[in-house]
């Protein structure tokens, strides 16, 4: 007797979306737990003014968190489908490479440095920003048929 199941398999690349989204998820919380973020009463809503660092490394604030949660969110709900994982991965890689010209060409002490960023945030962009389209295109290059 043939058994039926819920098709409930996804791609490597609906799990690459989703395992990305996870990890914006966890980094977004993790921004707001003192100790894991040192200098956290410097935290600030947004501005270079937060001296707040998570993992004593990158500058974070409340926006940088609720970024990183925002792309949690959309990863998680767009790994459902395959087009979704792609265009979160190409499309959040693009928003991060963005993101790190943005962080080449504005001052980090002046006032349009609203995330905030540092340089170690800088690289860490560039770094996703290829991670992800890299991740979005190579897996992306045979759509999974089914039947």
């Amino acid at each position: 007797m043939a058994t039926t199941r819920a098709r409930t398999d996804r791609s490597t690349l609906q799990w690459a979306a989703f395992a990305c989204g996870v990890v914006f998820l966890l980094v977004g919380v993790l921004g707001f737990i003192p100790g894991i973020t040192t200098d956290y009463d410097t935290l600030r809503f947004a501005g270079h003014h937060s001296d707040a660092m998570l993992l004593g490394v990158f500058q974070v604030s409340v926006l940088h968190n609720i970024v990183h949660l925002a792309f949690g969110v959309a990863g998680v709900v767009l790994s459902r489908t395959w087009e979704g994982a792609r265009n979160f991965l190409i499309a959040g890689g693009i928003v991060y490479g963005l993101l790190w010209i943005y962080g080449l060409i504005v001052d980090h002490d002046s006032d349009a440095n609203l995330v905030p960023l540092n340089t170690p945030d800088n690289w860490l962009h560039l770094v996703l920003a290829v991670g992800m389209i890299g991740l979005g295109l190579l897996l992306s290059r045979r759509h999974p048929t089914h039947h």
